[in-house]
């Protein structure tokens, strides 16, 4: 058991203050606010000295509260005499004011203004764009290299990884998709059976899928799922100094991690698109044929009217871009992982962050650029 810490001041002695110390001045034990009793003194030429006959155990609190006492006296220029101290406690404290505290060592609050703030923001943007260049950069010349039969990678970590990218993704890409044609044909349905027109629901799950939901929402699972496990991949192995020892080996980390993976996305999401479009179109023929008076082969020959060439290699070559997109982003993020585990989820969430962004902004584009040129 411990006693409370108290602290009393004694002022008989004109022009000094005495701090009376008693019971144990330890950390688990409860102490008073050592601020409110400085704010009694009378900081015009008062002197402060210490009584520590009544003091038991103490360990750091004591330290600490002695540390603020001096500092208080050091802002009011008031003398301190430390010879009521114990001999260890007054040698510790020299110890701590010998040396100054070094400038800057305190984090200070920053109230940045709003400008400040914009301008930050805007340089952040500005060196991501950079950063996203050069890797891109650094990507072509990996891929040049590959074509001369220079890379250095191995051919057993490309199979690998086009199987987790392509047959391990097929349920979760298989399930959203035959959601989303169901839910495209709830709407098509509801809204065309008014001027009955409900047969046209195929034209609209088909174009709709096979030109931009299935491309796009195939590029997000894949976002979410592959590029957060790539970043996390290469991220540890930049925490366990792998990447170092490929650099130090002589081996391009460019060729050995990334070009891999983006090879892999970049040949398995058209394949992912095709077969995301084939489940969303099943899925609006089971709504279809459950909501609408038409049988399967009605239903399946207007999907067929609707849907052209045009159509769908538009949609495949927004798979690849959105692979390619998809492949940069959690490589990069991988690349550029800090050396602590809390790195290695900043560095997923980021690819996937990224990645969606750059689906999206690649998806506006790419649709303004297909109706300008008539796809």
């Amino acid at each position: 058991m411990t006693a409370n810490a108290t602290l009393t001041i004694d002022r008989s002695t004109a022009g000094q203050a005495m701090l009376v110390f008693s019971g144990d001045w330890v950390i688990n034990a409860k102490r008073p606010a050592i601020e409110e009793l400085l704010g009694e003194f009378d900081t015009e030429g008062a002197a402060i000295s210490f009584n520590s006959d009544n003091l038991n155990d103490w360990d750091s609190a004591l330290l600490i509260s002695l540390c603020t006492i001096h500092q208080y006296a050091k802002q009011y220029q008031l003398s301190v005499n430390l010879d009521g101290l114990p001999d260890g406690a007054r040698g510790l404290l020299h110890l701590a004011l010998t040396v100054e505290e070094r400038e800057g060592a305190r984090k200070s609050a920053r109230h940045d203004s709003l400008v400040t703030r914009l301008g930050n923001a805007t340089l952040d943007i500005w060196g991501s764009c950079v950063e996203i260049t050069a890797f891109i950069g650094e990507l072509v010349l990996s891929f040049g290299r590959l074509i001369r039969g220079k890379a250095n990678y191995r051919k057993s970590d490309l199979a690998l990884v086009i199987q987790e990218a392509g047959a391990e993704a097929l349920p979760i890409v298989g399930l959203i998709s035959f959601l989303i044609g169901m839910i495209f044909a709830f709407v098509g349905i509801f809204q065309l059976k008014a001027f009955g027109a409900g047969i046209y629901t195929a034209d609209l799950v088909a174009v709709a899928m096979v030109r931009e939901m299935a491309p796009i929402m195939t590029a997000i699972i894949m976002a979410g799922r592959t590029g957060a496990a790539y970043a996390a991949q290469i991220g540890t192995m930049k925490v366990n100094e792998e990447i170092d020892a490929l650099t130090t080996l002589g081996i391009n980390p460019i060729d050995f991690l990334a070009l891999p993976r983006v090879i892999a996305l970049i040949i398995m999401m058209p394949l992912l698109t095709m077969y995301s479009s084939l489940i969303g179109i099943l899925g609006g023929l089971a709504v279809g044929m459950s909501m609408l008076d038409v049988s399967a082969m009605q239903y399946l020959v207007e999907t067929q009217s609707a849907l052209s060439l045009s159509t769908l290699f538009g949609g495949l070559f927004k798979a690849i871009v959105y692979g390619s997109l998809i492949g940069i982003a959690g490589c990069l993020q991988g690349l550029n992982c800090g050396n602590n585990a809390m790195a290695v989820g900043q560095a997923t969430t980021n690819a996937v962050v990224m990645g969606i962004v750059m689906i999206v902004v690649s998806a506006a584009v790419l649709t303004v650029i297909y109706i300008n040129i008539g796809i």
